[in-house]
């Protein structure tokens, strides 16, 4: 009822769970994650009907399907009318900010917009991101009637940086010649840590834990599977297919010992100030999933490929063309040029997120394996794997 929804925060799914660290009695709803961007990954049929919705709507259907479902699920009233105030944010990009006006007609609560700067490379842009946050903690101070506590923000960011320092260990571990985090367990468990946990010390106990795990396979010389290749895996992963990265482990041979949506929010959060700890949190947002590459220029979505291919001895590259995504559709060919200068050898997969019905998970495999038996002439670790019909499955 309404003496619950006083203590109830809605926010964007990509705000950082951290800022909210400060209200310890209040609960933190992610307002789009749990029907759209969790639900996706766990039954690929979960976004059709909504995109299907948002289209009658009259919303192009070339938008990413990302910000569609989510219109969608508010078009069609599938949100829960809970909440006290929200909290937005104008993240990742041009299609989600115009999404938070369709939800906001929906819920109808008081909202506050996060807004980032895109150039986070750029330091003379950080003062008015601390600005942004400041004035989002007044916000929620006012609508909420609580009274922000610094010292619980404080033991939330040195949290955070513990966990982020376990993140290191993890991509250490696959750097080496028996790379132990394989499938899509590293990327899936970081993006929802990013979001959900960060800054609980429950989830940097479970961190410790999988280091532990991994430390002992590396020292023990064990890989999960047969591994071929080492591959770089670029661009955002395909959400209908979170699977992705296991196929290509048990069907090729090959193991995706980095991937780009891993690589996010890693820099230490200075706690010595109020001030010191909100431009940590700001730089963390704004190199957050999905946004770190794709939104901080050439030098980090384009260079920063080929560094991290040589940092974990990578021998081919798997870029994700997600075909509704105009930013990264734009440099397409700057890849493929910059691939074959160096002589890597570089698989494109189409893919569009969220959408199975324009690109199916059969019609992304067909593409890895169209490179693997023309390109790489190879025959597969599992020839069972390399065709199959999932169209219904989850």
């Amino acid at each position: 009822g309404n003496e619950l929804s006083k203590k109830i925060i809605l926010t964007d799914e990509i705000v950082p769970n951290e800022v909210f660290s400060g209200f310890p009695n209040l609960t933190v709803i992610p307002l789009q994650t749990l029907p759209i961007f969790l639900a996706s990954m766990v039954d690929q049929q979960i976004t059709p009907p909504y995109l299907e919705s948002v289209e009658a709507f009259g919303v192009p259907a070339d938008v990413c399907p990302l910000p569609s479902a989510e219109a969608g699920v508010a078009i069609d009233d599938d949100f829960p009318k809970i909440g006290c105030c929200m909290l937005s944010c104008n993240m990742p990009c041009d299609g989600s900010i115009m999404t938070t006006a369709v939800q906001y007609r929906r819920h109808g609560l008081p909202e506050q917009p996060i807004n980032v700067p895109l150039r986070w490379l750029r330091d003379e842009v950080q003062d008015y991101a601390v600005e942004e946050f400041m004035s989002a903690v007044e916000f929620l101070e006012k609508h909420t009637g609580n009274k922000y506590d610094w010292d619980k923000l404080k033991e939330a960011c040195e949290i955070w940086n513990a966990q982020n320092r376990a993140k290191f260990e993890k991509w250490d571990y696959n750097r080496t010649q028996y790379p132990p985090h394989t499938g899509s367990t590293s990327w899936l468990y970081r993006i929802f840590e990013h979001q959900a946990v960060c800054g609980l010390q429950s989830a940097l106990d479970n961190d410790l834990k999988v280091n532990k795990i991994l430390a002992k396979q590396v020292a023990e010389k064990k890989c999960p599977k047969e591994i071929r290749h080492r591959a770089i895996l670029w661009n955002t992963p395909c959400n209908n297919y979170a699977n992705f990265n296991n196929w290509i482990l048990q069907c090729w041979g090959i193991d995706s010992v980095c991937e780009m949506i891993d690589i996010h929010g890693t820099e230490q959060i200075d706690t010595s100030s109020r001030e010191s700890m909100l431009f940590g949190i700001a730089k963390m947002f704004q190199t957050a999933t999905m946004r770190a590459h794709t939104k901080g220029g050439y030098e980090v979505m384009v260079d920063d490929l080929w560094r991290k291919y040589e940092e974990y001895n990578c021998d081919m590259i798997i870029m994700f063309d997600q075909i509704s995504c105009k930013g990264v559709g734009a440099i397409q060919g700057i890849f493929e040029e910059g691939a074959k200068q160096r002589g890597y050898r570089m698989c494109t997969v189409r893919q569009d997120l969220m959408d199975p019905t324009s690109i199916t998970r059969r019609d992304m495999r067909a593409d890895v394996n169209t490179f693997m038996q023309t390109v790489m002439n190879e025959e597969p670790v599992d020839p069972t794997l390399v065709d199959f019909d999932d169209d219904e499955s989850w």
